[in-house]
């Protein structure tokens, strides 16, 4: 486990720790985790995935349980400015992997891509060693498997002497994997990207840089997909805007003055 910098800093959204560092920071925790061999177990959140972490104890301990846990989503970065615990920039997961690919490219790190269908690794896998030619592609595993088969995929990631794992399944089953495997798997850098290589391939377009910047990508998933994502988006994010009433209430209360300072002490001895 890499410990955190003097420098680090985080914030916590609904009892949740987020850390506030700058996709640069995170960076460099990836070659100190290499170098070192320590590991860097990477965790990122967004709406959806805090809203889910109330009802699902499992979900929850596997995220906190991460080296790092980064905003994913800008709708938590501006709930953080909101609370006046400003986080310095969002750190996508897709945009945060496709750093790594570019660092495993200038220093040759061993990378092994987990998830997926098939038809979608292959393609990820060919476009890795294309565009990173010195990035070494350590193993590819397809995400559709028996949970007996998951002991074996982990002794392949362990064998491969992988530098960094990808991982690209739904929540909560990468954190669940993650959680499981991670000390036999013995990698320094482990990831979990969700639906990136899917976007990666071409299967699933990516919304425009200003739909990103809006804080609106969820918006565009809807538009693709509506009859499976609408009522997914609409539940999550009215819950989610809840929940951030709630705790901005809540600070609120905390942060406000007694209306007469003076007296509270009197007033609650009974004293006139």
């Amino acid at each position: 486990m890499i410990l955190h910098d003097e420098s680090w800093q985080s914030r916590h959204l609904f009892d949740v720790r987020i850390d506030a560092l700058s996709t640069q920071d995170v960076l460099r925790a990836v070659d100190e985790a290499i170098a070192t061999r320590k590991r860097l177990l990477i965790g990122v959140v967004n709406a959806a995935k805090l809203v889910k972490m109330k009802t699902d104890p499992s979900l929850r301990r596997s995220v906190l349980g991460s080296d790092l846990i980064l905003a994913d989503g800008m709708s938590i970065v501006w709930a953080c400015k909101l609370l006046r615990r400003p986080l310095p920039e969002r750190v996508a997961g897709i945009d945060l992997m496709t750093r790594m690919l570019e660092r495993a490219n200038e220093k040759g790190y061993r990378v092994f891509c987990l998830g997926a269908t098939q038809e979608v690794l292959d393609e990820v896998s060919r476009q890795i060693r294309e565009d990173y030619p010195n990035a070494i592609l350590a193993g590819a595993r397809n995400g559709y498997y028996r949970e007996d088969e998951e002991a074996s995929i982990a002794e392949q990631i362990a064998s491969a002497s992988t530098d960094i794992l990808l991982v690209a399944m739904t929540s909560p089953k990468k954190e669940m994997f993650l959680a499981r495997w991670t000390p036999i798997m013995k990698v320094p850098v482990l990831h979990g990207v969700g639906g990136s290589f899917d976007v990666m391939a071409g299967k699933v377009k990516r919304a425009p840089e200003a739909w990103q910047r809006w804080g609106m990508e969820w918006l565009y998933r809807v538009l693709q997909e509506p009859g499976r994502m609408w009522r997914r988006y609409l539940t999550t994010n009215s819950l989610f805007v809840w929940m951030l009433g709630r705790e901005a209430a809540k600070t609120a209360s905390k942060a406000r003055p007694l209306s007469n300072p003076d007296n509270s002490a009197k007033t609650r001895w009974g004293m006139p």
